[in-house]
């Protein structure tokens, strides 16, 4: 019989990927989690992917958020929070739990829960613990729902800087002289504990860097010149948290270069060059975000230096096992030879961001950038991999 005459099935439009972008968070990064927020729901695609934003507030509560980017900025130096972009101040995000579902929910006391469909991908922007540390990435994993950037492990060896270092030396890349004080150590022998520090610094000499072992965008972090400074500098650290890590000085240029997945397989970008700010002390948080002091893209490097900056990028990027995307950092020291510092799994994506710049100057602008990590989000499954 002829199908020809018989009414046909009007076809079914083709949903586009929805992506979720959760941002804020209950780091001391919170702020800058934002700001990156902004930026990447200004840039992504909307001809190609619905859009959900998620914002997680400082004290962790899931809130469903305004799609205003242009609200998403630093002003006046001061920077934007979850909870001034929240739309209700009790209401509830509720991601699946079962693999099977991808459903988000919202929520309101005295309310019906209300469905917000289905989500394909999740774009996390959050920097620091609770984020960028794994602890997301775990949950995910368990929802069975993709999403952009490093798994469990990757984003915990990313997220620990000791760890990283142990990593890293295990595959035959150089780091810088370091010293770790865990919690445990400074409870049981406060004394003890500062005296490794000292007795680091007469080993390999003033200044020292102070930092949380687990924080980034600079936070939390101060460089000693000497002992009179070292007490400040370790409450500083542990501010942020329990756990710091003490490194030597590098004399050498600090170069940067990104990595990102293609479909063949990570690449690295050209790499650029941090200069030493004119007036902080070093590259800390204010000269990042709140001064912009501006990088070097390209670094003013020669062929053989970039190809090898950008091998090594690379290399770490596969040593951690890392998927979607990473920012690594080098000195570059007087002898010629690239130390690395560490990577960040999550780079901040802010429109004065090196990560997006580097790959701007590489040939791959700021949409195709998001469109490229979603595409590889969605390429690879949750789960052992």
């Amino acid at each position: 019989m002829s199908t020809e005459n018989l009414p046909q099935s009007p076809e079914q439009p083709q949903r586009k990927p929805r992506v979720a972008v959760v941002f804020g968070g209950r780091s001391s990064e919170h702020g800058i989690s934002v700001v990156t927020a902004g930026a990447v729901l200004k840039a992504i695609d909307r001809t190609k992917y619905d859009v959900l934003p998620i914002g997680i507030t400082r004290d962790g509560r899931w809130a469903l958020t305004a799609d205003e980017p242009e609200r998403m900025a630093i002003t006046d130096r001061s920077l934007p929070a979850v909870e001034e972009l929240a739309e209700s101040h009790e209401g509830d995000v509720v991601l699946p739990v079962a693999p099977a579902n991808r459903e988000v929910v919202y929520s309101e006391p005295g309310s019906v829960p209300k469905a917000l469909g289905e989500v394909d991908v999740v774009f996390p922007v959050l920097h620091g613990p609770y984020g960028e540390d794994g602890t997301l990435q775990g949950l995910l994993e368990l929802s069975g729902v993709p999403y952009v950037g490093a798994g469990v492990l990757a984003s915990a060896v990313g997220q620990d800087k000791e760890y990283m270092k142990r990593v890293f030396t295990s595959f035959g890349l150089k780091v810088g002289p370091y010293v770790v004080i865990r919690p445990r150590e400074w409870q049981r022998d406060e004394a003890a504990a500062r005296k490794k520090i000292v007795d680091f610094a007469g080993e390999h000499g003033w200044p020292l860097f102070v930092k949380p072992a687990r924080a980034g965008s600079s936070i939390g972090i101060t460089k000693v010149d000497d002992l009179s400074g070292l007490d400040e500098a370790i409450a500083e650290a542990q501010a942020h948290d329990p756990k710091i890590i003490v490194e030597a000085a590098l004399v050498g240029r600090e170069i940067e270069c990104g990595v990102l997945e293609f479909e063949d397989g990570p690449r690295a970008s050209v790499p650029a060059e941090i200069p030493p700010p004119d007036t902080h002390a070093y590259y800390d948080f204010e000269a990042k975000y709140i001064d912009s002091t501006p990088g070097i893209v390209p670094a003013p490097l020669t062929e053989e230096e970039t190809a090898e900056v950008r091998r090594l990028a690379v290399e770490a990027f596969e040593a951690a096992s890392c998927e979607g995307l990473v920012r690594a950092d080098f000195f570059l020291t007087e002898d010629g030879e690239f130390v690395i510092n560490e990577i960040n799994t999550l780079p901040g994506f802010t429109p004065i961001s090196m990560y997006p710049q580097m790959w701007q100057a590489t040939g791959v602008g700021y949409p195709e950038l998001i469109d490229r990590l979603v595409q590889a989000a969605l390429r690879r499954s949750t789960g052992l991999r």
